[in-house]
């Protein structure tokens, strides 16, 4: 797709997805290697982002033990009976390499898109002045599950989306692929984070002026 728009950062709101330990941390039950790995470009997406003023949220995918809050989910994948991303517990936590900031905004969600029944619409709608973003960041993990789904999401809501490919992680190089593919053709935008944080410059030197 081409750049029909491009980055403002004045009008822009970076999502960090599901960074959570259970989805990241060596041996633990949702353990994406890829969102390991990725977790330096990340960190250089949301240290961009703070310098640029562009509010950063987090969301926390979190399940409970006293019932079965996504019955959907656990059905497909029956190991989330017991294990995995349970509220109040560190593996719902976000890494340490990405922990919010007192400034940021934390959204815990039940579904794979972050839009679905959470604070994140009445946030994205105020938190830089009475609608004045239009345009998300996203990275985070899964790629083709929850960053896709929020993506999707997004654009349905009319926001710009800006999905950094090597700053988010999926289970597959494959499933990445395709969801960039995916993306970039229908929903957004697919940057590398170098690409991102140019646009973001661009943006601030151009505001500066």
């Amino acid at each position: 797709m081409n750049a029909i728009w491009r980055v403002n950062p004045q009008k822009t709101a970076l999502l960090v997805i599901d960074m959570q330990n259970d989805f990241v941390l060596d041996g633990y039950p949702m353990e994406v290697p890829m969102a390991r790995r990725r977790i330096p470009r990340m960190r250089e997406v949301v240290g961009e982002c703070r310098a640029a003023g562009v509010p950063v949220i987090y969301t926390e995918h979190v399940l409970l033990d006293s019932f079965d809050v996504s019955p959907l989910e656990s059905a497909y994948n029956p190991a989330l009976l017991t294990a995995g991303m349970r509220a109040g517990s560190f593996g719902s936590e976000i890494v340490d390499d990405l922990r919010p900031g007192p400034d940021d905004v934390v959204i815990r969600k039940h579904r794979y898109d972050a839009f679905h029944n959470t604070q994140l619409e009445t946030v994205l709608a105020t938190v830089s002045g009475p609608r004045q973003v239009d345009t998300v960041i996203i990275v985070g993990t899964l790629t083709e599950v929850c960053c896709d789904s929020t993506a999707r999401g997004a654009y349905m809501r009319d926001y710009k989306v800006a999905f950094v490919g090597d700053a988010t992680g999926a289970l597959s190089d494959e499933a990445q692929f395709a969801t960039e593919r995916n993306i970039s053709t229908f929903f957004g935008r697919v940057l590398s984070t170098g690409e991102l944080t140019a646009e973001i410059r661009e943006g601030r030197e151009g505001r500066a002026e």
